[in-house]
């Protein structure tokens, strides 16, 4: 399996002028070649094959505007045209979204294979650039000097901190021992997570508590001259602003996932259409800010890693709605309803403990184990357009008590 290492890089300023180089070359192969492919897709309808822009590359290093792309490493540039046909072969395959051209202004990066970098006695050399490359290595178990790792990535962050990624395949490691216990999460705003045990998971809402800092350190960079020394260095305070909210979540993300991972053998969550959800504008903040896609990341590699097993029921389900006792389901139940009571069974429901409850019982129906008391009929599995009935339910026309 594959793994990385991610930690802070120090170049001199020799080497940082070759990467800053480096980085801006890409940026330029990047966005030539995205414009290539756009017109050729949209005037003659043309796909534009990865040995095509190959070759495009070798001529434009002949010409007198573009020879300064031979003066850095040829693997980053080569690099970014695999990178850039595998996205457009996950956009074709309706995977992600159409590629962007990059901006200057965001993350640069420049990816080296083993042809372009070398490990000697614990230090990192990387072609083009004199002398090792200082790294602030954090792993006391694993020697840099004896690593074989396939890819080396060099970035540069907006707030100016330079990072040194190590991509290594690496054996499985052994599974963690069974618990016998499995959980449901139904993922929230009021509470970041909610299992199907009755633990809730605070959201820490890390934006919210930064937003008067950032807010301020952004109106200061909108009073500076576009273009001016001190308008780069108010958007490098915003950066960083931005910098410590990312981390802090991040961290949250891993502690919990990493909780979650010991604590259960099966972990069953929703397919929640984020892209979907943050086009509200009233609550698009709160949802970026809480993190749902990345802790979903979290979980399914960590699992992979764990031994673990990670179901994902389908979005439509109606978690909430369903009792958990009797399976009965409302007709509707407004967000503003936290606590209901069953027309059916009359069991007194907490909406989001219920929800986690339907959510495990709903993972169980997918994966062909017993749902116990909690009902798990009308699931559908991840990207089915058919529901799987496990008995016929009929909806009462009860609504919801007030």
């Amino acid at each position: 399996m594959r793994t990385a290492y991610k930690c802070r890089a120090y170049p001199t300023p020799d080497q940082a002028a070759v990467f800053n180089r480096t980085f801006g070359c890409v940026r330029l192969v990047w966005n030539k070649t995205l414009a290539a492919r756009h017109a050729a897709f949209f005037q003659h309808g043309e796909r534009t094959s990865y040995q095509q822009t190959d070759a495009a590359l070798t001529a434009w290093k002949k010409t007198d505007d573009l020879a300064f792309l031979a003066e850095v490493s040829s693997v980053p540039l080569q690099q970014t045209l695999r990178h850039q046909h595998t996205a457009f072969g996950h956009f074709f395959a309706q995977r992600a979204r159409y590629p962007r051209f990059k901006s200057r202004t965001g993350k640069q990066s420049a990816h080296y294979t083993r042809s372009a970098f070398r490990i000697k006695n614990g230090a990192l050399h990387v072609a083009k650039t004199d002398g090792p490359l200082a790294v602030a290595w954090s792993w006391p178990d694993v020697n840099l000097a004896t690593l074989d790792p396939t890819m080396v990535i060099v970035s540069r962050e907006p707030d100016g901190r330079w990072y040194a990624t190590f991509a290594v395949d690496v054996d499985q490691p052994d599974p963690l021992p069974a618990t016998g216990h499995q959980i449901g999460i139904d993922l929230g705003l009021k509470d970041f997570a909610v299992t199907s045990d009755g633990d809730r998971i605070a959201n820490p809402r890390h934006l919210e508590r930064k937003a008067r800092n950032l807010a301020r350190y952004q109106r200061r960079m909108a009073r500076k001259q576009r273009g001016s020394g001190n308008r780069r260095k108010a958007k490098v305070r915003v950066a960083v602003a931005h910098r410590k909210v990312r981390n802090a979540r991040r961290d949250f993300l891993h502690q919990t996932s990493t909780t979650l991972i010991e604590q259960a053998d099966t972990i069953v969550i929703e397919d929640l259409a984020v892209a979907n959800m943050v086009r509200n504008r009233r609550l698009a903040r709160v949802i970026s800010d809480v993190g749902w896609a990345e802790f979903r990341s979290l979980l399914a590699y960590k699992a992979v890693r764990a031994g673990r097993r990670l179901i994902v029921i389908d979005r439509w389900y109606p978690s909430s709605k369903t009792c958990s006792c009797c399976g009965h389901l409302l007709p509707e139940l407004d967000l503003g309803t936290r606590h209901w009571t069953c027309p059916a069974c009359r069991t007194r429901h907490d909406r989001d403990i219920n929800a986690a409850k339907n959510i495990l019982a709903a993972g169980r129906a997918v994966a062909g184990e017993p749902s116990g008391n909690a009902c798990g009929a009308d699931v559908r599995r991840q990207g089915s357009s058919l529901p799987r009935s496990a008995v016929k339910q009929e909806t009462p026309t009860a609504r919801c008590p007030a």
